[in-house]
């Protein structure tokens, strides 16, 4: 069934003034610690209005996490390290290949409604895979953006990209992962975000025989983030983010 968050209002562009979001890259794998920590004192910062808003892009080792809806039954083998998470949602898989977007970004700047931020997230995302021809889709019961295979079955549809969030004092936390070219075997040790079934399964974008890479999708990313959340200026090579203090 389509989600009706497509009948949503899509795009949460500043109504207040402020400085535009930095966007960051992380070039070397983080550990997941220390990237909560991180944003943990960025949204603080944020939050007394001390620090802009910040997009960080970077990829993690090889992971699960447990969002607050997560089931133990769903652990089906812990192959790699199981952290325990504030973000909404159910088990999932971080590793490298995989892009990870963490949104720092104040909704009492733009528009404080939850289920408009999520479905700006699927949007943001529906919009950078049409730009590799890949048509990702939401659905009623599932957040998050899907892919239909039918040349595997008539009724297959394959996970791309995992949505898990959280918001403090109006500042979001946790964000996006997108599949570009993960061990997809990896993802065998748990029910992903809790769907279970033959007609489900989770891809990639090279796995949908697509020959992109991760700088690719990064521009991707950025091209459509300006049309749904505003402008995002590069963070200057040495600054004083925290983020990239341990990176």
């Amino acid at each position: 069934m389509i989600n009706t968050r497509t009948d949503l209002a899509s795009g949460l562009l500043p109504v207040h003034d402020g400085p535009a979001a930095q966007w960051c890259v992380s070039d070397s794998l983080v550990p997941y610690d220390r990237a909560v920590a991180a944003m943990d004192e960025r949204v603080d910062a944020i939050a007394r209005g001390e620090a802009p808003e910040l997009v960080w892009l970077l990829e993690h080792p090889a992971l699960y996490t447990a969002g607050t809806s997560a089931a133990p039954t769903d652990l089906i083998e812990a192959r790699f390290p199981v952290h325990r998470t504030g973000r909404g949602g159910q088990f999932t898989y971080h590793g490298p290949g995989q892009r990870v977007v963490y949104l720092m970004l104040d909704l009492k700047r733009r528009t404080p409604d939850v289920r408009r931020y999520v479905a700006s997230l699927e949007e943001w995302i529906i919009r950078t895979l049409a730009r590799f021809q890949v048509r990702g889709e939401r659905r009623e019961d599932r957040v998050g953006v899907w892919v239909r295979r039918p040349e595997r079955a008539p009724t297959r549809e394959d996970k791309i990209a995992a949505i898990g969030i959280r918001v403090r004092r109006f500042v979001t936390l946790h964000g996006i992962s997108l599949n570009v070219d993960p061990d997809l075997t990896h993802f065998s040790g748990i029910v992903p975000c809790g769907v279970s079934g033959p007609q489900y399964g989770v891809t990639s974008l090279v796995d949908l025989g697509l020959a992109v890479t991760m700088a690719d999708v990064d521009t991707a990313l950025r091209r459509e983030f300006t049309g749904l959340f505003g402008p995002a200026e590069p963070a200057a090579a040495g600054a004083a983010l925290t983020v990239a203090a341990g990176s």
